[in-house]
């Protein structure tokens, strides 16, 4: 098994090319908007951040890649130069591209990185697929997809996993590398994509050089660029998007810790203003588009952004994706951890503010899935941090919106939700609850339940079950498990039952840890509620 050990003198020139050969020139009579010009050519491999694929639906799917020959040139533009480049994609049946059954070309330009997003159509529902990407004569890895179900299909099962929380400088993508492995149809990003948080000079735990330019907190589209590119830039990673479509979703870090709306919540930066942080995330919303396999609607215009969608497995599932950022109210009572905090039971107080929630009302409503996945970012149950008699609750979460969540419960209810099933991210651990009508009655009625999953890498290697987890369970008795190690969760849905499988490793601070199943959690359709595999 191949892992991410380091990249050494990461700086001007480094390089992490998927095939580690010079690019070939080719002539392709390339012509910006006014002229014809000379051929393109390329001195390092041009696809160095590997290809992606997204969003499927039942006859398609959007491919990515970004041209970045140096892609942590501390320019931020990827050892490109300013002018467009023409790119041909493939579609095949099989991976020797012997039955192609689409094919095009598009534009590479420079103020979107060089990255391409092509969204592919015409194809069979339920199928996997192969696809690559061609520039300056250079061929990319090639990548794996699979398109979704007819719309009113039931299949068998469905398998996916979900991830987040990947702070490059705290661990090894080797989780990664696993599910690069898995038998999966979707993955799920829940946020974090990148960390913003100031690198020192070794690269934390990867003790490989980091060039200076790159280890600043950033602040405009440059140096998000940069960040991306140094998170992107893993060979666990990039074989993890090879392998599977993904579907993603930014949480906080990709902007700035605890961000919400306009909002900055770092002391000290010249961001306070809110006309200045929308700036700054402005340019965090493009880098991000820039990196990632997303359609064209979800490509931001400036500080407007909509990334909440939904996704159709046919009749089997629907995938609700959530943005508990962009469009909540700020945080209660001065946001950290509160107890006694009227302020977070303000009936007005929403996480996804009246549009979104509107949306989301219909849909969840007008479902015939089997299963309805509401994929977002914050823990939706109550997690009361206090094991006393008191009771302490983080205002980042839902519980500092608790109007909010009861909108969101009296939907699920009040329309018949088939089935709901909660997946959640930055957290940093593992961690399974079942969803109470009244978390403060025992014997409320459950609606639903919520899987939790952990870091790929944030905080470092952790441990089974530390002394917050042990208060979890003290504390909240709709909470039935958790855990405070490293890895990613992997779902499976039959008609009859919603499975869970907690994936952990022992260590990520350094590479080449095994993966094994830490505990199985299943709810069965037509019955609300957790129960041990």
């Amino acid at each position: 098994m191949r892992t991410t050990t380091g990249i050494s003198g990461i700086g001007r020139r480094a390089l992490l090319g998927a095939s580690g050969t010079a690019a070939l020139a080719m002539t392709l009579g390339l012509r910006s908007a006014d002229r014809a010009r000379a051929d393109e050519r390329f001195a390092d491999y041009p696809f160095a951040l590997g290809v992606a694929s997204g969003d499927p639906w039942p006859d398609g799917f959007v491919l990515w890649t970004r041209l970045a020959p140096r892609p942590l040139d501390p320019d931020g533009a990827g050892g490109m130069p300013p002018r467009p480049v023409h790119v041909d994609w493939e579609v095949a049946e099989d991976d020797r591209f012997r039955h192609v059954v689409r094919r095009g070309r598009t534009l590479a330009t420079a103020d979107l990185g060089h990255s391409v997003h092509v969204e592919v159509f015409g194809l069979r529902p339920g199928r996997q697929y192969h696809y690559r990407f061609r520039a300056g004569g250079t061929i990319s890895p090639v990548g794996r997809t699979r398109t979704a179900p007819p719309p009113f299909a039931r299949p068998g099962d469905l398998s996916f996993a979900f991830v987040s929380c990947q702070a490059w400088f705290e661990g090894f993508y080797t989780a990664y590398r696993h599910l690069a492995e898995e038998d999966v149809a979707l993955v799920l990003h829940l946020g974090d994509y990148i960390y913003e948080n100031p690198i020192d000079a070794m690269g934390g735990v990867r003790k490989v050089p980091v060039a200076p330019e790159l280890q600043a907190e950033p602040m405009d589209l440059v140096q998000y660029r940069n960040r991306y590119a140094l998170h992107r830039f893993d060979a666990d990673l990039i074989a993890a998007h090879q392998a599977h479509p993904w579907a993603v979703v930014w949480d906080d870090h990709e902007v700035e810790d605890n961000w919400v709306a306009d909002h900055s919540k770092a002391d000290n930066e010249p961001d306070q203003d809110p006309a200045v942080f929308r700036t700054r995330a402005a340019a965090a919303f493009q880098a991000y588009y820039e990196h990632l396999p997303l359609r064209l609607p979800n490509r931001p215009q400036g500080f407007d952004a909509r990334l909440y969608r939904d996704l159709r497995y046919g009749r089997t599932a629907r995938f609700n994706i959530l943005d508990t950022r962009r469009f909540r109210d700020d945080q209660a009572c001065g946001d950290g951890t509160r107890s006694g905090c009227d302020e977070r039971l303000s009936p007005e107080r929403t996480v996804l503010g009246d549009e979104q929630q509107r949306w989301l009302d219909n849909t969840l409503g007008r479902s015939d899935a089997t299963w309805n996945i509401i994929a977002q970012q914050i823990p939706v149950t109550q997690v009361d941090t206090d094991p006393g008699p008191g009771q302490s609750f983080v205002m980042d979460f839902w519980d500092g919106y608790v109007a909010s969540r009861d909108r969101l419960f009296d939907t699920l209810v009040t329309r018949d939700v088939a089935n709901p099933v909660v997946l959640t991210g930055d957290m940093h651990r593992h961690l399974a609850a079942d969803l109470k009508r009244d978390f403060d009655d025992p014997a409320s009625p459950t609606i639903g339940v919520e899987f939790v999953g952990t870091s790929i890498s944030t905080k470092m290697d952790g441990e089974d079950l530390d002394a917050s987890g042990a208060a979890l369970l003290t504390a909240n008795s709709h909470i039935k498990f958790t855990n405070y190690q490293r890895g990613y969760v992997r779902c499976s849905l039959t008609p009859e039952s919603c499975r869970a499988d907690f994936r952990v490793l022992p260590y990520v601070t350094t590479p080449g840890a095994p993966i094994s199943t830490r505990t199985s959690f299943v709810t069965e359709a037509g019955r609300p509620g957790l129960q041990p595999a």
